[in-house]
């Protein structure tokens, strides 16, 4: 399946139905008179997330997207029939942004979340309604208003908790492809990832959370080099960065401050994001004493150079991989709970004792 995350379409809500000019005149109803009905209302245009989706696909090829008109009001008062709407699935994490003004008017994250994108239009009046003292026999309907039209870009950010970035042939593929699931492509050979790879990696306590192998930054990227803003966009959802390295690299420090500066130059956060570096491929070198103890000093740079935590690990021979993970839950979880101490501070003293000891007992059960 092709992975597309960005993509422009075109909706038009429904019209509203036509109002009727018609009477009454059976035999028996003396009091007849005016009897049109109203239009119906035009159907509006739904996104709605859906969990199911991970990509932007179905918007490649369909690009314009019309909800139904709704019905001519019709004789004995009776209201016109109202158009269906037309509801959009895309993918959780998709923005929605006005393609003429570059303006973001809407962000589905959660499951299920909708969006109406355009109002249809309300049906018109019919004649019963212009009835009055002055006019018994009004002859005027009025017609339904046309429904609204907009041309949409839809941008699609990858919903991860993590965030696996680095140079190209980092060994990102590989890792995500040991810790879960997820089946990227992986080759003994140079090569550069051109789509982000999801998987879910288990927690000790069962539950899963959701790492994304976001593909190779190169420096220039945030000027649009390379893969450039494709995918850098991609790691503003993500809440911790796992800066991966490959340790056979001839510098791994300059290798760090390449991705460093990157994130710098885009902006939105990025470089102030949580952060853990691993250097990968120490099984190529674990055997050669004199290069086992240089990247023993490499690491230690790091960590005075970043002071985040440095770990030594191989995904391909599975080397460190758990107290890396242990690191990560530790990392997530004291997230958590400073997020949810700050919301404490915003809630009445009930509501955050309550929320202060639910934590705790998910952290104790954790």
């Amino acid at each position: 399946m092709q992975f597309i995350d960005q993509a422009e379409i075109q909706v038009q809500a429904g019209n509203g139905g036509d109002g009727l000019v018609a009477f009454r005149r059976e035999k028996y109803v003396p009091a007849g008179g005016p009897s049109g009905g109203n239009g119906g209302r035009g159907g509006s245009v739904i996104l709605k997330a859906d969990s199911n989706l991970q990509t932007l696909l179905d918007f490649r090829y369909a690009h314009i997207f019309k909800a139904e008109d709704g019905e001519r009001g019709g004789p004995n008062n009776r209201t016109g029939a109202s158009g269906d709407d037309r509801i959009i699935e895309v993918p959780c994490g998709t923005m929605i942004y006005d393609a003429v003004t570059d303006e973001i008017v809407g962000d589905l994250i959660t499951p299920g979340q909708t969006f109406c994108i355009a109002q249809g239009g309300k049906g018109g009046l019919g004649n019963k309604h212009f009835l009055s003292n002055h006019n018994r026999a009004p002859e005027r309907a009025l017609p339904g208003l046309p429904g609204e039209s907009r041309l949409l870009r839809l941008e699609l950010k990858l919903l991860a908790e993590v965030g696996i970035i680095g140079l190209p042939n980092a060994g990102k593929s590989t890792l995500i492809s040991v810790l879960s699931a997820a089946r990227p492509k992986i080759a003994d050979y140079p090569f550069t990832t051109l789509v982000p790879n999801l998987g879910v990696v288990r927690k000790p306590t069962g539950d899963g959370t959701v790492f994304a192998d976001i593909p190779g930054l190169i420096e220039g990227a945030h000027l649009g080099t390379g893969l450039g803003h494709d995918f850098l966009r991609h790691i503003e959802r993500t809440r911790l960065l796992l800066h991966l390295i490959d340790a056979t690299s001839e510098d791994p420090i300059a290798t760090y401050h390449v991705i460093q500066d990157e994130l710098q130059a885009y902006g939105r956060g990025l470089s102030d994001r949580p952060q853990i570096i691993a250097l990968n491929k120490m099984d190529a070198i674990q055997n050669q004493e004199e290069a086992a103890q240089t990247l023993e000093a490499v690491a230690a740079h790091l960590r005075e150079l970043s002071q985040v935590p440095v770990f030594l690990i191989s995904a391909v021979a599975r080397i460190g991989l758990e107290p890396l993970l242990q690191e990560i839950w530790q990392t997530l979880d004291q997230m958590a709970a400073e997020e949810a101490a700050s919301l404490s501070d915003d809630l009445p003293p009930d509501l955050a004792e309550d929320l202060s000891q639910s934590l705790s007992e998910s952290l104790i059960a954790d």
